[in-house]
């Protein structure tokens, strides 16, 4: 996951040095990366209700009324148009097939992926935090700073993109122990 920063509000000298840095690291680059920005409609009901909860609880009754009149300027202020929450993530890959062209079987069919042993496994996994590393400083040039996802956060993203509707309510399944390691 990747950082924003407000590029409007900086000057033009400022803007001017972020545009170098980031064709800078761009040209720096020997993969592909991929960018991608995910807007989702944001669902505070959850927070609503934690607010409705400690009004109901206050003892004071100015805090309490204040705390209603939040509550219900809140729900207002979403009620009249959809709060949307952007999330920006640069997509590093890593394949061992290399593209070679049509194969000998024809066109739809493709090669067998090798089989790794434990010892080649961890190599290609080195090489990949590697390309992480290089893009998360490039970005971190640029003034952004760029986070790897953890297991059970790429399970979440990947379902919330093929389930928006139930992502978007706040649903999300149960990750299985195995998994969250």
């Amino acid at each position: 996951m990747v950082s924003s920063l407000n590029f409007a509000l900086k000057s033009d000298d400022e803007q001017s040095a972020i545009i170098s840095q980031f064709q800078s690291f761009l040209n720096s680059l020997d993969f592909t990366v991929q960018i991608i920005i995910q807007s989702r409609k944001l669902n505070i009901t959850g927070y609503l209700d934690k607010i409705k909860e400690l009004a109901n609880k206050q003892q004071n009754d100015l805090l309490k009324t204040q705390t209603k009149e939040y509550h219900d300027f809140i729900e207002e202020l979403v009620g009249g148009g959809n709060i949307m929450s952007k999330h920006f993530f640069v997509v590093v890959p890593f394949t061992l097939l290399e593209d070679k062209g049509p194969t000998r079987g024809g066109l739809l069919r493709t090669p067998k992926p090798p089989t790794l042993t434990e010892e080649a496994f961890q190599r290609c996994k080195q090489q990949l935090w590697q390309r992480m590393e290089f893009v998360a400083l490039g970005l971190r040039r640029c003034g952004l700073q760029a986070i790897p996802l953890t297991t059970p956060e790429l399970i979440e993203l990947f379902w919330g993109l093929h389930h928006p509707k139930q992502a978007e309510v706040g649903y999300y399944p149960e990750i299985p122990p195995e998994l969250s390691k």
